[in-house]
């Protein structure tokens, strides 16, 4: 306990830290996960986190917030910026633009009182985006068809002050509901009453140094009974329906290009697109649509593309959903259209070679913290080696991150998943290499991911209810030739050197439906 409340002193030092509230269970008893926290409290000096590399088209406006850790007031500054760019000292927004395709190596800069650090990254202008898979927030989740602009904006400030931004959090995605009639100046989807300022709320978020993401449909109506970007009728002609459900069908007249132009005028940074089957035709049709906005705008699919056109939404899209929907449970949740984690955690590595930068496999948002989709939240079901599972084996399947929980009841246990960025490294590895399983001892699986650096990350999972005591010595058939240096991601602690890989074994003890991770380095 000790631990974690020196964790949370640390956070609320550093970073300004709203009033974490206690977590609370379906009965409203206490929750308190702070004993299982693993990640340690970040230090006082600046750490840069987030990958190193970042893409932008031509022309398209640029804005890259420098994630970093470490006390404030901090100085950021870049050696070698382009022309075209500048970065806020205060801030470390880098903003602008860059006319010409190419690559421009520079260096980032942070300092405070208590040190300094500096990071390469690369700034890479073509026409590839999305070189890391994106991070950020989904409001489906938590508020589903209670969304409205306040909570929107609030969740936006809130993953400022909790620290999360500087970890690489990055997109505030508005999902299905948002919605109103057809009309203005491209006859295209505005915003119903509860999105009254939809530009202006744009303007808000990326005021902040984050995104705006959005959500649209080729269908008629969208899954959640709302308007869709097609119609029977070439006026576009919608009617809200009792029964939507057969309107849930692709109409005879499509409004992409309409919708579209509207979604760049606004300054939208991220589109899911949400229809079943995907289909190849309307998907060109929307790519084709957003390139032209003059927008740098992520193109993810839902859901549940079908998986022999693989090769087809690596070609077109930034991310496509391989999986139904999520929930918080081991297996089968409540809802029996949704799956558990263990369901979808493990069906991906036939998805593995369609992964890669500017294109990635979604398994779905994450079910941490507080969610339920709708005005009744609950803490997550999930327990707490579940959730170490849950975002061990998204980060090492290189999948999109998206929090889809209550951001304003962010606690302890809840902020240390998603601020360990060793572990998020993982998951913006510039090489972006999904992970895919190697070996199983009994019940426990084994997952091999290869990094930039040459160093290999090995997740271990264990698919029983009761823990499992391991020895892991096949070093030697997974290519581990010389010897090497083992650290522990989550506990950020380096572990005995593997001397020999032919003889030496890590022993390790991995809790039911837990998860154990490190990271292997070429100690030559």
């Amino acid at each position: 306990m000790k631990t974690a409340h020196i964790y949370c002193i640390t956070l609320l030092t550093m970073t300004s830290l709203i009033l974490l509230n206690p977590a609370f269970g379906n009965d409203g008893s206490a929750t308190d996960y702070s004993a299982r926290i693993l990640t340690p409290p970040p230090a006082a000096t600046p750490r840069i986190n987030g990958p190193n590399v970042f893409g932008v088209r031509p022309k398209s406006p640029f804005l890259y917030t420098i994630p970093a850790t470490g006390y404030r007031p901090m100085k950021f500054s870049v050696n070698k910026l382009p022309p075209g760019l500048s970065v806020n000292a205060v801030t470390g927004r880098i903003t602008g633009s860059l006319a010409k395709p190419g690559e421009y190596q520079v260096t980032l800069h942070a300092e405070n009182a208590k040190g300094m650090d500096e990071k390469n990254f690369r700034i890479v202008v073509g026409e590839k985006i999305a070189l890391t898979p994106p991070m950020g927030w989904n409001s489906w989740n938590c508020w589903a068809w209670v969304v409205d602009q306040k909570k929107v904006l609030r969740s936006a400030r809130t993953l400022v002050k909790s620290g999360l931004i500087n970890h690489g959090w990055t997109f505030i995605n508005i999902d299905d509901t948002w919605q109103g009639k057809r009309g203005g100046p491209h006859h295209a989807i505005l915003p119903n009453e509860r999105f009254p300022k939809m530009k202006t709320l744009c303007n808000q978020i990326h005021a902040l140094g984050l995104k705006v993401g959005i959500y649209s449909s080729p269908w008629i109506t969208t899954f959640a009974g709302y308007r869709g970007g097609s119609s029977d009728s070439a006026d576009g002609h919608w009617e809200k329906l009792k029964n939507y459900e057969a309107n849930k069908r692709l109409g005879k007249y499509s409004f992409t290009a309409n919708d579209a132009v509207q979604f760049g005028e606004w300054g939208i940074d991220y589109l899911k697109y949400d229809w079943s089957p995907n289909d190849v035709p309307h998907t060109v049709e929307m790519s084709e649509a957003l390139q032209k906005t003059g927008r740098d705008i992520i193109y993810s699919l839902s859901c549940a593309a079908p998986f022999d056109q693989a090769a087809d939404w690596a070609r077109l899209a930034n991310c496509w959903r391989t999986t139904g929907d999520i929930g918080d449970a081991w297996v089968q949740p409540s809802e029996p259209w949704k799956h558990g984690i263990s369901e979808l955690a493990f069906c991906q590595d036939r998805w593995a070679s369609y992964a890669g930068p500017g294109h990635w496999n979604d398994p779905d948002m994450l079910e941490v913290g507080y969610v339920g989709g709708g005005p009744n939240l609950h803490l997550t079901h999930l327990t707490p080696d579940e959730q170490y599972t849950h975002i061990t084996m998204w980060c090492l399947l290189s999948a999109p991150l998206l929090i889809g929980c209550d951001l304003e009841r962010l606690d302890p246990f809840t902020l240390s998943l998603l601020t360990n960025d060793e572990v998020l490294a993982l998951d913006q590895d510039a090489l972006g290499k999904q992970a895919v399983r190697v070996d199983s001892i009994g019940p426990v699986d084994v997952y091999m991911k290869e990094l930039e650096d040459g160093s290999k990350a090995l997740g271990f999972f264990n698919h029983d209810s009761t823990a499992q005591r391991i020895e892991f010595k096949a070093f030697n058939t997974h290519g581990f030739k010389s010897p090497q240096h083992v650290r522990d991601l989550w506990r950020q602690a380096n572990l005995p050197d593997i001397a020999d890989p032919s003889k030496d074994v890590l022993n390790m003890t991995i809790p039911a439906h837990g998860a154990q991770l490190y990271k292997l380095t070429d100690a030559q």
